[in-house]
């Protein structure tokens, strides 16, 4: 895409530059970018970095007040939990949401890092990352479920003693055969196996979202 931008650029600006004369865009590296803690680093029409700043002082706030027994943790999925339905599920439990739109495992593993988390003695912890490596990282879906391990082995560190519920990357893509769906697939088909029935526990909900 970028190359694509840079010839149109140039195009429309009339210099007189061969295409082989314009340099490759670096190809990102799925696996640093999956495992490697950082914040957010780009503005995006959705969300800026001052905006992503702000979500993470906010969870910052709340992980030093403490008195959280149900953690969430993830991208927009968890973020954007209608408030309604969640109050109506989960409105027993002191509950936490540190779900950032657009977060990858890199980014999740910054905010684990550095967001004070340790502060908190949740008695379970929701699980909800990894799509954004395949669009933001141009990760495999090795590297995807690299990243993914990274964020649960830093959490059962964290908080020894809680449950976590782990849930798998929910389908895109229109039809099954859509490289995206069966990057997920794959995806999901190796963190199933970080399952181990006693502090981890896995769950897909995927086939709900899908046409019959």
């Amino acid at each position: 895409m970028r190359k694509f931008v840079i010839s149109m650029l140039l195009a429309a600006s009339c210099v007189p530059v061969l295409a082989a004369d314009v340099p490759a865009a670096p190809k990102m590296d799925g696996g640093a970018c999956s495992l490697t803690p950082a914040p957010r680093q780009k503005d995006y029409p959705w969300m800026s970095i001052a905006r992503w700043r702000q979500f993470y002082d906010e969870d910052v706030a709340v992980a030093d007040k403490g008195g959280v027994d149900l953690l969430f943790v993830g991208d927009s999925i968890t973020e954007l939990w209608n408030e309604q339905i969640f109050q109506r599920s989960f409105g027993g439990w002191r509950t936490a949401n540190f779900g950032v739109g657009g977060d990858h495992t890199g980014n999740l593993l910054w905010r684990l890092q550095n967001g004070h988390p340790e502060k908190l003695r949740p008695k379970a912890v929701v699980l909800t990352i990894g799509v954004n490596n395949f669009g933001f990282c141009d990760a495999t879906p090795e590297q995807a479920y690299e990243g993914v391990k990274a964020v649960v082995e830093l959490l059962r560190k964290i908080y020894p003693d809680a449950r976590i519920l782990l849930n798998a990357v929910l389908p895109y893509g229109q039809y099954t055969s859509s490289p995206q769906r069966v990057k997920v697939v794959e995806l999901n088909r190796k963190v199933a196996g970080l399952n181990d029935g006693q502090h981890v526990f896995y769950q897909d909900y995927g086939l709900f979202f899908l046409q019959p």
